[in-house]
């Protein structure tokens, strides 16, 4: 890897910015080192995350999955640590596989380490991922920023989240460092924390700080976690009440638009973007796996 150019692309989910690295057979050692240079927004390319392009028949985690999903999002954080999903990452990783030939409007699966997500390339622009169940352990968690604290839900979109329900986003306060929560057992991985104030019916707006990347302009998976735990709050639980529900969720690099159903599937639907590529330069991938 380090003798010959790598190729990437950079694409970006309400803003939520990711450097996709097409590297089909796995053959690129994708240490957390270089993840984290690669993403480095000053002396690197920058991003929130790679997304990491493999065939799942050529990924010892994906392989179970080959029968379902051709193609497997090997998700890592900006710090290089791995991750189990990603929302805004499912859909810029289905754009690049349309963008390479790989998949046409309409339907395809993509392997995640939190199962086979299905996806929806609209001809319009738009993509829609199917992300399964939300799971909501009964923990109950508690938020602290700046001595305030707030009760949070605690909700698994394939990954961690806590969702607090505040007055006003500002009180999140800067969201560099990752805000205290208790109890710590609750989230031994870590947990993806979203600040949600309400904007009217059936329409919120969040901050997130994201574990592994700070806070994020866009998160998917925590879009999709704070309508389910605003529509517990608000007392429309699709299984309860037999109607799908939907919500708007402003996050600060756009805007997702998510549905819950009544079997409890859950889908986000937004944009995603192929903004630029190129090939990383094999001397810089010299000195950053020194």
């Amino acid at each position: 890897m380090n003798s010959t150019p790598l190729a990437f692309l950079k694409g970006h989910g309400t803003e939520n910015d990711f450097v996709i690295l097409p590297d089909p057979e796995n053959a690129v050692d994708l240490t957390a080192a270089l993840v984290a240079r690669v993403c480095d927004r000053r002396a690197g390319i920058g991003g929130d995350g790679v997304l990491h392009v493999v065939r799942s028949a050529a990924h010892p985690e994906a392989r179970h999955m080959a029968g379902e999903a051709e193609w497997f999002m090997d998700y890592r954080n900006a710090d290089g640590s791995v991750a189990e999903m990603c929302g805004n990452g499912v859909r810029v990783f289905a754009r690049y596989l349309e963008h390479a030939g790989h998949a046409t409007a309409g339907d395809l699966a993509v392997a995640t380490r939190a199962g086979v997500k299905l996806v929806h390339l609209a001809k319009d622009g738009d993509v829609t991922v199917s992300m399964g169940r939300a799971v909501l352990p009964d923990a109950g968690v508690t938020v602290t920023v700046d001595g305030r604290s707030w009760p949070a839900r605690n909700v698994n979109m394939g990954n961690p989240h806590a969702v607090a329900f505040v007055d006003d986003l500002a009180h999140a306060g800067h969201l560099r460092a990752e805000p205290a929560y208790a109890p710590a057992t609750v989230y031994p991985d870590g947990v993806n924390i979203e600040f949600v104030a309400d904007r009217g019916p059936r329409h919120v707006a969040m901050r997130v700080h994201e574990r592994g990347a700070a806070e994020t302009r866009s998160c998917g998976t925590g879009a999709c976690a704070v309508a389910v735990a605003a529509a517990r709050r608000d007392g429309v639980d699709p299984a309860v009440t037999g109607a799908p529900v939907t919500y708007t969720v402003d996050v600060l690099g756009g805007t997702l638009v998510i549905t819950e159903r009544p079997d409890g599937r859950v889908e986000m639907t937004g944009p995603a973007v192929i903004v630029a590529e190129g090939h990383i330069d094999p001397a810089w991938l010299s000195e950053s796996a020194v």
